[in-house]
């Protein structure tokens, strides 16, 4: 039998390595491939500077903008039916195919009714929905109805990118071991990419429907492993100029922090020219982006761009 002293020492010693065993935990992510398995040479993904452009031929650049077209999955709640009305009436009408997903039917809009509460669950049942559905489109974005896209900046981002190619791409975060792209600035994956997650979502081990660890973890970290044991790796996307182009707030945040921080050049300290997205928007903040993008219009502005995406035939987009 234990003495009193030796039942006392026994417990300051398991409670020691118990605090121990939770520290360790918190700088790890369950779940991650560990860095021996890490063959990743690169991080970011750049736009192609006008120098670039140059190069090609113009039958080369026509080619490659018919060629770049968008299979939007947007993410929506009945909860938020203000956000999914604004986002199908301003920038998703510039998807060559915008789709929404709901978690359950509403009589105000159309959508495909994934009939399902979890969050991992349904995102991964929209990914395979398009994956599916995709016919001849080979560049996939994903956003929840709260980010504003620019989609023909996003093009333009993976104008020279080959979709058979494992990219996904966006505003690149680090946590632990795990880097991952922001669910929240929008997501975009190439076919080669989203080819591969379809498939590793059948192993269990791998990528679980249900997640099986201590603590839930967000989608956003979720598909990051899942990709991560497939080869797929998150990288951030950039102008020539190394600026974001996935946005993790919106303009009038970006703004005002440039206005304190360079108030001597607003514009250049704020964002790129060539941004995909912006986050955490507002209705009323979409529309008043959708007026700045698509419909204003400077007198006597050059518009001899070299390149131009099309809306998609059929569409009534701006």
């Amino acid at each position: 039998m234990l003495t009193e002293g030796g039942s006392f020492m026994k417990g300051m010693v398991l409670g020691g390595l118990f605090c121990l065993v939770l520290a360790l935990l918190g700088t790890f992510t369950p779940g991650v491939p560990s860095a021996k398995e890490d063959h990743h040479h690169h991080h970011h993904v750049q736009a192609p500077s006008r120098d670039e452009l140059k190069r090609l031929t113009q039958a080369e650049m026509d080619e490659l903008s018919n060629q770049v077209r968008v299979y939007c999955i947007i993410m929506v709640q009945p909860k938020m039916l203000l956000y999914w009305v604004t986002t199908k009436d301003t920038w998703s009408k510039h998807c060559d195919r915008p789709a929404f997903y709901t978690s359950e039917s509403s009589k105000a809009l159309d959508a495909i009714d994934l009939n399902e509460k979890d969050d991992w669950t349904r995102l991964r049942k929209a990914l395979k929905h398009a994956y599916d559905n995709a016919g001849d489109l080979r560049w996939f974005f994903l956003a929840r109805p709260t980010t504003f896209a620019i989609i023909e900046n996003l093009k333009y981002l993976v104008l020279t990118k080959d979709p058979s190619e494992p990219f996904y791409i966006g505003h690149s975060m680090k946590s632990g071991e795990l880097e991952y792209v922001e669910y929240e600035s929008g997501i975009v994956l190439s076919y080669e990419a989203l080819k591969r997650l379809v498939h590793v979502f059948q192993d269990e081990q791998k990528c679980p429907e249900r997640g099986r660890a201590l603590w839930k973890l967000s989608e956003e970290k979720q598909l990051a492993i899942c990709l991560k044991y497939t080869g797929v790796f998150a990288e951030n996307g950039e102008d020539v100029q190394g600026k974001v182009l996935f946005n993790s707030n919106n303009v009038e945040s970006l703004i005002s922090g440039s206005i304190k921080d360079n108030p001597s050049n607003v514009v250049e300290g704020c964002c790129s020219d060539l941004a995909v997205t912006y986050s955490r928007m507002s209705p009323n903040q979409m529309q008043v982006m959708m007026f700045g993008v698509y419909r204003l219009r400077p007198y006597g502005h050059d518009f001899h761009d070299s390149l131009e995406f099309y809306p998609p035939q059929g569409s009534d987009n701006d």
